[in-house]
């Protein structure tokens, strides 16, 4: 072998070794997987929200969302949409094995489309449950609208076939050779590639990373963290309405008793962390907070300062429904689905009261409620009784409520201005008043019959 070829086949062994060097220097690719399965709810956002910032820090070669669900709310898939639309991350949408309503809006808006075989995407028109947890019903034509607009404008941020887009939702949309009018658009994987909807077919992760340019890739799997869950849990529609319910059921009880204790406590982190969990979602927002404690301090006004119950106390609930049913309600909503949420609060409302009203009424004279409540009464009669022995002359007597009575407060009984507390209801000043028993050192009263009318 001569020199020069000796010389040559050097140079190309130092050139080798100089690239594998550099090779093994160079950083291992990093791909990002979110799973999106089951329903989409709004719990669901924050974490793919999180992993597309995690992944951008990161600079990852790429963020893989596997889906397989039917679907679920659209507010949460516009929140994912936008987020896979702004995110600097190259996005690829897995449908393993469907992408059924709003996940197919998901899908849409990540920048590669890859179905497994035997898939399907489409049929995205939305729908309200019904009043009681009923079926599923139409919904106004606005409502499909705005839906149908935001599946065209993602089709098209994605250079994909807007008409498409627009045919998975309204089912007015037709398509000559692929749907009639009257019905929704759905595409098996093969109609999706034939159209240029997908990109491509894989069978596994495997694939869509080699198809991508990205075998041999780090895989960084990953899942909704602790929080994240508590804020899935929290905007659970069953869960939801359940906050809501001890929420009023705990206020309700606090006004209609004297002091703060545990209904109050019980009551106000009720509504804390409802308020809370749709706020991490973006349903509630400074204005639906606002609403909530003017309501709270109208009803707070209406029950202690102003008498009677009038525009404040109409006011007070009309403000906390409404802020509450907001607090529910995601972008897009109608003025319909906002009454069916606000019906559904009405509801929980009226719910809290019945059962207040039977806590307050049988809960203090059955066994259970002996042992939960502390005894500090002992009526005069039973013997071993404390207060002043003039005390026991009131019995009987009548008198003017010197102060407003709620329930407790001053009566002018025969010259004198004497505590008193009424029965439970509320005695404006100047309301002649009747004593009806002496508990120890209570003397409870009640209201008497005008001056002027003949009694028994």
């Amino acid at each position: 072998m001569s020199l020069l070829r000796r010389s040559r086949l050097l140079l190309s062994l130092l050139l080798l070794a100089l690239l594998a060097a550099l090779q093994a220097q160079e950083p291992r690719r990093v791909v990002y997987v979110a799973q999106i399965e089951g329903v989409i709810d709004l719990g669901l956002a924050p974490y793919v929200q999180r992993v597309l910032r995690e992944a951008a820090a990161a600079r990852a070669a790429a963020v893989v969302l596997e889906i397989n669900t039917f679907g679920g709310r659209v507010d949460a898939a516009v929140q994912i949409r936008d987020a896979l639309l702004t995110t600097s991350v190259p996005t690829i949408a897995f449908v393993n094995k469907r992408a059924i309503s709003a996940g197919a809006l998901i899908a849409l808006a990540a920048e590669r489309i890859v179905m497994s075989g035997g898939g399907t995407i489409g049929a995205a028109t939305p729908v309200q449950i019904g009043q009681g947890g009923g079926g599923m019903l139409p919904v106004e034509e606005k409502t499909v609208s705005y839906v149908r607009k935001e599946f065209r404008a993602t089709a098209e941020s994605r250079r994909r076939p807007p008409l498409l887009a627009e045919a998975m939702v309204d089912a007015d949309v037709v398509i000559p050779g692929l749907v009639d009018k009257g019905k929704l658009l759905t595409l098996t994987t093969d109609e999706a590639i034939a159209h240029k909807l997908a990109d491509g077919r894989a069978e596994t992760l495997e694939e869509v990373l080699r198809q991508a340019g990205l075998a041999g890739a780090q895989v960084r799997r990953t899942a909704p963290n602790w929080a994240e869950g508590v804020v899935r849990l929290l905007t659970h529609p069953l869960v939801s309405s359940l906050l809501v319910t001890v929420a009023m059921l705990g206020i309700v009880l606090e006004l209609r008793t004297p002091g703060f204790g545990a209904a109050g406590v019980l009551g106000l982190a009720s509504l804390a962390l409802f308020l809370w969990g749709h706020w991490i979602v973006q349903l509630a927002g400074w204005e639906e907070m606002l609403l909530v404690v003017a309501g709270l301090v109208l009803l707070v006004l209406e029950l202690f300062v102003i008498p009677g119950f009038g525009i404040a106390g109409a006011l007070g609930i009309a403000a906390l429904v409404t802020g509450i049913a907001l607090s529910m309600l995601g972008s897009g909503n109608s003025a319909q689905m906002l009454m069916v949420v606000a019906g559904r609060v009405v509801f929980s409302l009226l719910v809290a009261l019945l059962a207040s009203l039977f806590l307050l009424r049988f809960m203090a004279k059955s066994p259970l409620g002996r042992k939960l409540v502390l005894e500090t009464e002992l009526a005069a009669g039973q013997g071993y009784a404390s207060p002043p022995q003039d005390d026991a002359h009131w019995l009987g007597k009548s008198g003017t409520a010197w102060s407003m009575l709620h329930p407790a407060g001053i009566a002018e009984i025969e010259g004198r201005r004497v505590d008193v507390v009424s029965d439970g209801e509320l005695i404006e000043a100047g309301t002649p008043v009747l004593v009806t028993r002496v508990d120890g050192n209570r003397i409870v009263v009640k209201r008497a019959q005008a001056p002027g009318r003949s009694g028994t």
